[in-house]
């Protein structure tokens, strides 16, 4: 007797199990990404056009309050927040810590912060509000 077995294989890839997977993956990255939160006060203004990644923010407000990823800071303790900060970035070449100085902020309290940054080999930007 000359049975014969039916062995075709099926071409066919079922993608709602993939789509659930990829939403999956969204939420997880929503989820655990970092926002940076900048408070609404008046920046200096400059020409610049130049836009660069962020790693750490420094905030700087006339007021003395100094705050590092949103973390408040004081005194010797901000030159530790910032090199904890630098020490978890992954690339060490393209660090950045930007300074955001609210206007009026005395430049004697931005150079440490860029003396810092410099010594850690990251580049340290200020943010500035485009001049209209």
């Amino acid at each position: 007797m000359g049975l014969k077995r039916s062995s075709k294989v099926s071409a066919e890839f079922n993608m709602s199990s993939l789509t659930d997977i990829i939403f999956l993956l969204l939420i997880f990255f929503m989820l655990t990404s970092n926002f940076v939160q900048i408070k609404p006060f008046d920046l200096p203004i400059s020409d610049s056009q130049t836009v660069a990644p962020t790693n750490i923010v420094v905030q700087l407000e006339k007021d003395g309050t100094t705050t590092v990823n949103n973390i408040n800071v004081r005194g010797q303790a901000i030159g530790r927040a910032v090199t904890d900060a630098l020490s978890q970035v992954e690339d060490k070449e393209q660090a950045t810590v930007t300074i955001v100085a609210e206007a009026g902020v005395p430049f004697s309290r931005i150079t440490p912060i860029m003396n810092l940054a410099a010594r850690q080999r990251a580049r340290a930007i200020i943010a500035t509000q485009p001049n209209s």
